[in-house]
């Protein structure tokens, strides 16, 4: 410990803290301009000097490291009138009315703490302020050179909007557009208007709406990040968000999405009274009304067709406790296991595949490792835009700290571009590239043999398997070249610890589950797994998909990802009810159940299915056949416009409480942030009332989240350890099996959760009907993009719209020549199956023959283009290979 003392009193300190930073620890508050806790110090803005004794001149405490015996004064009366002349010296070009009009900007509150009054200020508002961003202001005649917009932007985001050009008091900053704002590369994550000390970059939302008078700490609605925010509320309406500093996740920084995304919560179209719809017309009714009429009809149903014919879909916009709730409710109210969630779709492959593999169907380590790998390989997925604040964290390890990148993706992503090999393989070729890779590993002595001997079961036989699939062997069919398929497993395998992190792109395939194995295998070859930056980790989607599946949404496994016999006991002595052990059916079981007249009952939860599921002529089928649709939504969706009978108005993540599960197993708080709208009720609330309305009130007998969370700790040992009092500052990884367990941040270390050791799998390729021909030359890929999210529910009503106002379909040049299509002209895209308009992007993401379209917009409707190819274990939908033809429109 260090011994220091500060204006007079001394104190210890441990070592490496900065005088400013120890300072703050005991109370003392140095003015700074520049500091930002996101940033190394700079110092630009002279304000935090300090005297330290037996030194001539003044050091600036914000980069000066705290030394044994430091004697140290902040305040003395040299320093205060240095920072006063300092102060007015900014003040003499800065505008009158802006440090009047916000005295909580900390330039103006450090210049009133030092005295200085209006009569300072001799600047004016800039006459000319640049508005053209859809979410921040720009005034420059509040500018004080402080330079921390451009440091975050480069530093955190690693975007580079903010430049400064010209020399001495010439310099102003100005974005990489060298003209309008609204004109630049800005991804709109907001960290600018965040550090920005005197609101010349500043949210439009306060400036329309007015400051916050209140904040809440919450959990992001959107990917599977988890990041923390502080909503910023004004007469009940949010105004603003802002990232929490402190974050485990997010570490103060946010997306756009997560940022400015929240408007959707006023939206004019919000659904906020129940509705029954009678004779093709939806009537609103009461809840009551509501309720009783739903309870008679499944209780009809059931009599009539069995439990077997009704399912429910949990959400995972819903919390861990209202998906407890609604697989509870399914099991002992309905007495079926046809319950599922939307993790069906899009991960459930990587859950089966990991869970087969080595015991748990989660991330086995977590995003902090991003920084603890020497290598990244990033598989099938585009974080930049779908799970931005991991994709900016890679992004500056690659070019900060020169973490090696391998990018496994048919796409030129942003991170592709900075990559150190980039394999762009053929859609639908993931299992032959990753055979590849691991027969590359072996065959040049690169597997860790200790590692396989230890912890590894038939390696031998692996090796003979894989001995079919060279890079020479492979190359052509994936399109990609042998050296380079080398090269990136000799990275793979010697810059360790290697860290894989997949998306979709490896899901949504015929071999989905497949596809996961194989990059399992990988991480067994060379023992990147069970240690610290490194490990096989998928990144989850949404919100809470990663809880939806865990607390039980699917048809095999209870809360826990147990199976139905091995949880049996366990659930039946805390339900005090038998559970059914019948296979129940998933979503997609459950589509083709209801198209053959067998399923006659869905109560959807937050999921717009008919526009989600691929192959959408076919689930339109099936939902024609429903006698019972129940719709639960903040929104009128496809669903509910097309097929619905009852809607239930739920209240968004804002509107209540509970917790999110995160894509690395974190257990977070989200907590209400203003009133319920209208008639709106929470998914719990809802679903206590109809299982009440069905006799069984008191298996249902819940008046908090909380009440719910502390039945999920009965029945799910690993979580039993996570309290709500534990995570009301920060979130806990499980397993978390006591209270005196602080979590767990990689698993796998000493075994796998199914024994000491794991067998690499032998996967043969089977590649997909979805080939090229004459009728369809192209290969077609669907996905996501940043400013826009799943079916659009939220974003589309949000101003993210108009940023990205509806679905493009991204062709190569060459492909657009050929075809004289013209960039933003909108075409046909048809396949086998059905077909979709919407307009070009022409990008030199996309190589020739391939196309990429994302599918948020209803207008376009892509999904009645996709196929009905399905995962051999899961039934996930292939999204990502469909063959296309495109085609112009008419004149």
């Amino acid at each position: 410990m260090l011994k220091v003392t500060i204006n007079g009193v001394r104190a210890e300190f441990d070592g490496g803290l900065t005088i400013l930073d120890a300072a703050k620890s005991v109370g003392i508050d140095i003015p700074t301009l520049c500091h930002d806790e996101r940033l190394d110090p700079v110092g630009a803005c002279r304000l935090c000097l300090v005297h330290i004794n037996g030194r001539s001149r003044e050091a600036v405490s914000c980069t000066t490291i705290l030394a044994d015996g430091m004697e140290i004064e902040t305040h003395s009366e040299p320093i205060v009138t240095s920072r006063q002349w300092n102060l007015r010296m900014l003040a003499k070009t800065y505008p009158v009315d802006s440090f009047e009009s916000f005295p909580d900007k900390p330039f103006h509150k450090i210049a009133k703490d030092h005295g200085l009054t209006s009569t300072d200020f001799a600047g004016r508002n800039g006459e000319a302020i640049d508005r053209s961003h859809t979410y921040i202001d720009v005034d420059m005649s509040r500018c004080v050179n402080c330079y921390a917009c451009v440091r975050i932007c480069a530093d955190v985001q690693g975007q580079f909007v903010w430049h400064v050009v010209g020399r001495g008091e010439d310099s102003r900053i100005v974005p990489d557009s060298f003209g309008k704002f609204g004109e630049s590369t800005c991804v709109s994550c907001g960290a600018c208007s965040d550090a920005c000390p005197t609101g010349a970059l500043e949210d439009k939302s306060v400036l329309e709406r007015g400051l916050p008078t209140e904040w809440t700490k919450t959990t992001c609605p959107y990917c599977g990040t988890g990041c923390e925010m502080s909503v910023g509320t004004h007469d009940d309406r949010i105004v603003q968000v802002k990232p929490v500093m402190d974050a485990p996740v997010n570490s103060g920084h946010l997306c756009i999405k997560g940022r400015y995304a929240f408007d959707f919560v006023d939206a004019r179209d919000r659904v906020t009274e129940p509705m029954i719809r009678e004779n093709g017309d939806w009537r609103t009714v009461s809840w009551d009304e509501a309720i009783e009429f739903t309870a008679g009809r499944l209780k009809q149903l059931m009599a009539d067709n069995g439990a077997e014919s009704i399912g429910v879909l949990g959400s995972a916009r819903a919390t861990n406790e209202e998906n407890y709730l609604a697989q509870k409710f399914t099991r002992v109210v309905l007495g079926t296991n046809n319950v599922d969630c939307c993790a069906r779709v899009c991960h459930t492959p990587s859950a089966a595949a990991m869970k087969m593999m080595i015991g748990t169907g989660a991330m086995t380590n977590s995003f902090d490792d991003i920084e603890r790998a020497r290598t990244i390989i990033l598989c099938g997925a585009n974080p930049s835009e779908n799970h931005p604040i991991p994709g900016a964290r890679i992004k500056q390890a690659v070019m900060k700290h020169g973490t090696k990148l391998i990018v496994v993706d048919p796409r030129l992503t942003e991170l592709a571009r900075v990559a150190d090999v980039h394999l762009q393989l053929r859609p639908g070729t993931n299992i032959l590239m990753f055979n590849a890779l691991a027969y590359a590993i072996i065959d040049e002595g690169l597997a860790d043999e200790d590692f396989i001997s230890r912890r590894v079961d038939e390696y031998e036989k692996f090796k003979e398997f894989v001995s079919e699939y060279s890079p020479e062997a492979v190359a052509e069919r994936c399109g990609v070249d042998a050296e380079l398929i080398r090269k990136a497993a000799r990275i793979y395998a010697i810059d360790t610890p290697s860290m894989a992190m997949h998306g979709l792109g490896m899901t949504e395939h015929l071999q989905g589950t497949e596809g996961v194995m194989t990059i399992v295998n990988l991480a067994l070859l060379t023992g990147n797994i069970g240690k610290p930056g490194a490990g096989v980790n998928p990144l989850r989607g949404q919100n809470n998909v990663q809880g939806s599946a865990h607390m039980g949404c699917d048809p095999g496994i209870l809360t826990g990802s147990i199976t139905l016999e091995s949880g049996q006991e366990l659930f039946e002595n805390v339900w005090k009810r038998t559970i059914p052990l019948a296979a129940g059916l998933n979503q997609l079981e459950m589509i083709d159940a209801a198209r053959d007249g067998k399923l006659k009952a869905l109560w959807t939860i937050g999921y717009d299915v008919f526009f989600s599921n691929a192959n959408t002529h076919e689930t339109e089928k099936a939902f024609a056949n429903m006698e019972l649709v129940i719709i639960q939504d903040f929104f009128m969706n496809e669903t509910a416009k097309r097929f619905g009978h009852v809607f239930f108005p739920a209240v968004t993540s804002f509107e209540k409480d509970g917790t999110f599960m995160n894509g690395e197993r974190r257990i977070q708080r989200i907590r209400s942030a203003v009133t319920p709208r209208g008639n709106a009720r929470s998914d719990l609330e809802i679903i206590c009332d109809l299982a009440a309305a069905m006799g069984f009130a008191e298996d249902f007998a819940f008046d908090s989240a909380e009440q719910v969370w502390n039945e999920i700790r009965e029945v799910w040992p690993q979580g039993y350890g996570i309290t709500y009092d534990r995570i009301e500052s920060s979130g806990i990884q499980w397993p978390c099996p006591d209270l005196d367990h602080h979590g767990t941040e990689f698993l796998h270390a000493e075994s796998f959760s199914s024994g000491v050791t794991a067998a690499l799998r032998r996967i043969k390729y089977r590649p997909t009907k979805e080939v090229v021909t004459d009728e369809f030359p192209f290969l077609l890929t669907t996905g996501r993009v940043l400013e826009q999210f799943n079916a659009g529910t939220m974003t589309m009503r949000t101003p993210n719209a108009e940023i990205r106002p509806t679905d493009r379909l991204m062709i190569s040049l060459s492909d657009a020549l050929r075809l004289e299509i013209n960039d933003g002209e909108s075409v046909r895209l048809r396949s086998a199956y059905g077909e979709a308009v919407l307009p070009t992007e022409i990008s030199p993401k996309v190589k020739v023959g391939e196309l990429f379209a994302s599918f948020h917009d209803p207008r376009v409707f892509l999904n009645y283009a996709t196929g009905p190819t399905r995962d051999r274990f899961t039934k996930a939908p292939e999204y990502k290979v469909t063959a296309v033809t495109v085609e112009k429109l008419a004149e």
